[in-house]
């Protein structure tokens, strides 16, 4: 077992919050070995971003931006840090972030916790030039103009990240899922393409699971509409599975992990059927292994994002997932990641 792995192990005997910070400690201060060359089969483009391979870093991890220089280091393709909201705030009560290890899952209410837009834009003025960064927008919860608090976050933000995810599908944060409706969508979408005029950072959507596929139909449209660069599906849901087993699976908040796997798989392949094409996508809960992120890639997506699965597998696990999928490519008669996106339908 790789000492970071271990690392991981011992952390999952602690309260799940203690351990996240002791995570992000580790992550800022230990001289972590940095991760091998990537395979060149893997190395592709999303959005107009150069990535060395697809397997990128959700956000929730780093919600501050404060140990891009260890993340760097893992061998992620690209790392999102985040959510980030113009003020800070401290979240909701703990506990607010539960372990459901016999389901592989993860609940969390954390509710936008961040040091606010101040904090993390200078963190991201020293983040590491070698890795693809992204922030991820947040609002805060007693804004009454949310879409305001996106716009603030773009603009402070502007050249210091290589993209910026918008995200409107927490269901932490009360009133922010409604923004995925198509007006409230077509009013924050404009005023974010009036704010960044000119700039040519990618700016990416992040969108629930738990919509139709009608729903997600729409927000394609309005995406394109306005110039989004990308859709990342998806974020946690709000369902609570039947199959749950785990003491803590009646908590309230969004559940993310391997129960997460057939929602967001339905999500993406909505988007992919709507899109045609015309939208890069990014596949994000319940990735796990090589063979979901190839099944996310055939599926349509151009790459993909974990974070639940890191608690239970530890930082390996993405190396494993990043060999798994080069094989995998190979096999099949694939020379990049990009032909094989979309030949599952």
């Amino acid at each position: 077992m790789a000492l970071t792995d271990l690392g991981a192990a011992l952390l999952r005997r602690l309260d799940p919050e203690t351990a996240h910070g002791l995570a992000l400690l580790a992550l800022r201060t230990l001289p972590l070995p940095a991760a091998r060359p990537d395979d060149p089969i893997l190395r592709t483009t999303v959005a107009g971003l150069d990535l060395p391979n697809p397997v990128g870093l959700a956000a929730g991890l780093d919600k501050n931006g404060e140990a891009l220089h260890g993340l760097a280091r893992l061998g992620f393709g690209f790392i999102e840090c985040g959510s980030v909201t113009p003020r800070q705030q401290p979240g909701n009560p703990r506990p607010r972030l539960f372990r459901l290890t016999e389901d592989r899952a993860i609940i969390n209410r954390m509710g936008f916790n961040n040091a606010g837009l101040e904090a993390f834009a200078a963190r991201l003025a020293d983040r590491p030039r070698n890795a693809v960064v992204g922030a991820n927008l947040g609002a805060n919860r007693d804004t009454e103009d949310k879409a305001a608090d996106y716009v603030a976050g773009l603009i402070r933000l502007k050249g210091l990240a290589d993209y910026v995810t918008v995200n409107v599908s927490s269901p932490n944060t009360p009133g922010l899922r409604a923004l995925q409706g198509r007006a409230a969508l077509d009013d924050l979408l404009g005023r974010l393409a009036e704010a960044r005029g000119t700039d040519p950072t990618p700016v990416f959507l992040k969108i629930a699971p738990d919509l139709t596929a009608a729903e997600i139909a729409l927000i394609v449209e309005a995406s394109l509409d306005h110039g989004i660069d990308a859709l990342i599906v998806s974020n946690t849901t709000l369902d609570r599975p039947e199959s749950l087993r785990a003491p803590d699976r009646g908590e309230a908040g969004g559940l993310s992990g391997a129960p997460l796997k057939g929602r967001a798989m339905a999500a993406l392949r909505a988007a992919a059927e709507a899109s045609g094409g015309r939208l890069p996508l990014i596949a994000a809960g319940g990735v796990d292994s090589g063979a979901e992120a190839y099944d996310r890639i055939r599926a349509g997506a151009s790459a993909v994002q974990l974070y639940s699965a890191l608690v239970y597998e530890g930082p390996g696990l993405i190396g494993r997932i990043k060999r798994d999928l080069a094989e995998r490519l190979r096999i099949d008669g694939f020379s990049t990641v990009a032909e094989a996106v979309s030949t599952a339908r």
